[in-house]
This record gives C-alpha cells, structure tokens and sequence, in this order.
C-alpha cells in the first residue's frame, strides 16, 4: 500500500517554515531539472543494490520527489520515504502511482521528528541532505541507532569544504535572501570523521571527480552472524 502521510514537524535549531516554504517554491522545477550526469547516477544505484534482500526495510531521508525510492521499490520490501515539502511528496505519490508502485510510504516528516525502533532497519539512505542538515552528527548518530547490527547506510554529500570554503561565508546571505536553503560546508574527511565518531566502519567511499558528491556506504558493527545475514 502506498501510504499518504503528513506529520507537523517540530521545532529544530533551523526555521523549518522557512526552509519547508524553498523547497515547495522549487519543486516543479526540481523535478523537471535533469540528472547531472546519469552514468553516475545509475552506478550509484547499482552500488546501493548489492545491499538489498526482498525482504530489505529501507528509510530514505530527504527524498525529494521520490525518483530514487521508486527505482529501489522492485528490489526491497518496502521503503519508507520521508521529506519535508509537501510539494516534493506530492509530486512522488504521482510518480509512484502512474508506475504502480506500490511498497513505497511517502511521508512528511523531519529527521528529528522520526519515530523508529532501535535497530528496526536494514539500510538507510540519505542523498544529497546531509549537507542541508543543520546537525548531521546528530543526524548520523539518529541513523546509527536506527539500523540493525549489520545494517547500512548509504550517502551521497556535496562536502563543498573541499573545493569551495568560502561558500560558508557566502551561503548564510544567500539563506537570509531566500535565494538559497541551508547549505553547512565541510570536508570528505570531516563527513568520514562524523560517520566513524558514530560507530560506522566505512565500506565503499567513491568521488567520481573533483568537486563531485562523494558517495559513502557506513556498516553499523554487528555480530559476525548478522552481517552474514545482511551480506548473504
């Protein structure tokens, strides 16, 4: 069933409001944007599948208007979609529905507002938000927490520190104007710093060029049995 939900989201060190009212202002256009490039794309979700079982329960945070939830769907059990623009949401509940998908919930919710067991997921996915985030060591720790002994989580993250450090100087105007939503800057090395900090060993970490998302797959540690199971 794809189930249609919309939650109020809590205050959280960033206006909300704000940041919700920017991205349902752009959605239209963000949806008709085209993928930069689409060979790494593709690569990306090839490299995400070799973690996927049938029977795989899968969070994706900040999932935008649903493109990649509905590329993983035939692969996992279900995949439960979250985002805080109901234009993003409302845009991936028709894309799901004129495909037919059917085992993705999109959802309107905060990463801080989420109500997740301990340990009730296989594998977390967070493309391009964890630099919008305000807190991503919280975020991260949130997401360790979430995940099964064994289970993964799965970025792809502008660390823009790396090529563009003075974009912090610049992206607190841009955020007062309106022209551009939060944007924290910092390093591969930092964004490595944070998953380790949390308690996740590092798998696959993959920039496929200069200024370029870097693409990290993080293991939460587990008993040798369940990562067998989560690899088998």
């Amino acid at each position: 069933m794809n189930v249609t939900t919309d939650v109020q989201l809590p205050a959280a060190g960033v206006d909300l409001d704000r940041e919700t009212r920017f991205w349902d202002r752009i959605a239209i256009r963000y949806e008709r944007k085209p993928v930069p490039d689409e060979a790494v794309y593709q690569k990306k979700l090839d490299l995400t599948r070799q973690y996927f079982r049938p029977d795989t329960e899968v969070l994706e945070i900040g999932c935008g208007t649903g493109s990649t939830a509905i590329a993983h769907a035939p692969y996992v059990k279900h995949i439960r979609a979250v985002d805080f623009s109901s234009k993003m949401l409302e845009i991936a509940r028709h894309k799901a529905a004129a495909d037919g998908v059917t085992n993705v919930s999109f959802e309107r919710a905060n990463i801080d507002a989420l109500q997740v067991a301990d340990g009730a997921l296989d594998v977390v996915l967070a493309l391009s938000v964890l630099h919008l985030l305000d807190d991503r060591d919280r975020a991260i720790a949130d997401i360790h927490r979430m995940l099964k002994p064994g289970g993964v989580f799965v970025s792809s993250t502008a660390c823009l520190g790396n090529t563009m450090r003075w974009f912090k100087v610049v992206a607190p105007i841009g955020k007062r104007l309106g022209i551009i939503p939060l944007v924290k800057v910092f390093t591969v090395a930092e964004l490595c710093d944070s998953l380790r900090a949390a308690g996740f060993e590092l798998t696959h970490e993959w920039q496929p060029g200069k200024g370029k998302a870097v693409f990290i797959v993080a293991r939460k540690a587990g008993s040798d049995a369940a990562l067998a199971e989560v690899s088998a």
